[in-house]
């Protein structure tokens, strides 16, 4: 009786087996948009179709995936709609990467590369390793992408990019890294600042004016294990606005070193070995085809 079960199993095709990466762009679309009308634009579909295309994935799975209040109420996802738009926004992000890959097959891009890059790793770091790269390698076409902090790791998981500096830890993404410097958090301080002439606690430094970065995670990690919650002033992810700001006499600054430019004459700058240094990283899709440039780029990124 059990072999037969077994075999019944194994012969009845899996319902899953019918769903459609157009049902998953549908989950996000809605997700995006909380409308079946402004999802179909985002799609360019009907609404009709949207709303057919989610019915279908909610049949198919066995779960309600949206909740439909009526009237001018936004939609949202469920519970299960979100448990399953995480593993959607996955596969389709797989999707793209293997697009990215048979795109370059397709026309021999061997010879091309896409580098994804934050501002400090963009204007520290780059540099010598492209000095030491187009020495090297001068026919190789380089194409440099300037995104934020976080906006880099998503790049590289839909194939956007081939390789790109990020920070760890990196989340789920089929991402994998190989570490490159560990950046030392300092204080930023106005020239002549009391708290330039001593080694500041970060209780100290606390009482005083803060302006910075609008997610600093783990500065605010090390004021909070300090037992404080500092208050900013001003808020900026651009570099050289923080520093103004400090240079100006606005208030202090927890930058990691790459972010300072230590020329500066209307600053100080004083180490902090209470905040952990943020672990800098080249990174790559683990999944897609590691073209020569590819790897040629890595290698000489890496190289001692």
């Amino acid at each position: 009786m059990q072999i037969v079960l077994v075999l019944m199993l194994i012969m009845e095709p899996d319902s899953w087996l019918g769903v459609e990466v157009r049902h998953f762009a549908a989950l996000q679309a809605i997700a995006a948009e909380h409308s079946f009308g402004r999802a179909a634009l985002r799609l360019g579909y009907t609404q009709s179709a949207v709303s057919q295309q989610i019915a279908t994935l909610e049949r198919i799975v066995g779960e309600q995936l949206i909740e439909r209040p009526g009237g001018p109420r936004p939609v949202a996802l469920t519970e299960a709609g979100q448990l399953l738009l995480r593993h959607a926004e996955s596969i389709v992000a797989r999707l793209e990467a293997a697009q990215a890959d048979l795109h370059a097959l397709r026309i021999g891009e061997i010879g091309v590369l896409s580098i994804g890059t934050f501002q400090s790793a963009g204007s520290r770091l780059l540099p010598p390793i492209m000095r030491r790269f187009v020495a090297q390698w001068p026919d190789i076409d380089v194409s440099i992408v300037e995104l934020d902090d976080a906006g880099v790791e998503p790049a590289i998981e839909r194939g956007e990019v081939d390789v790109g500096f990020v920070q760890l830890p990196v989340g789920e993404a089929p991402i994998e890294t190989i570490e490159l410097v560990r950046d030392a958090h300092v204080l930023v301080t106005p020239k002549g600042s009391p708290l330039a002439r001593k080694k500041p606690t970060l209780r100290e430094i606390a009482r005083e004016p803060l302006v910075g970065f609008r997610d600093p995670h783990i500065i605010l990690d090390a004021f909070r294990a300090a037992g404080v919650d500092p208050e900013w002033r001003f808020r900026s992810n651009d570099n050289p606005t923080v520093q103004a700001l400090v240079a100006a006499g606005i208030g202090n600054a927890v930058m990691p070193l790459l972010t300072v430019d230590e020329r500066d004459p209307r600053i100080e700058i004083v180490d902090l070995p209470a905040v952990p240094p943020r672990i800098i990283a080249l990174a790559r899709h683990r999944d897609r085809y590691a073209s020569p440039a590819m790897r040629a780029f890595i290698e000489t990124a890496t190289r001692p």
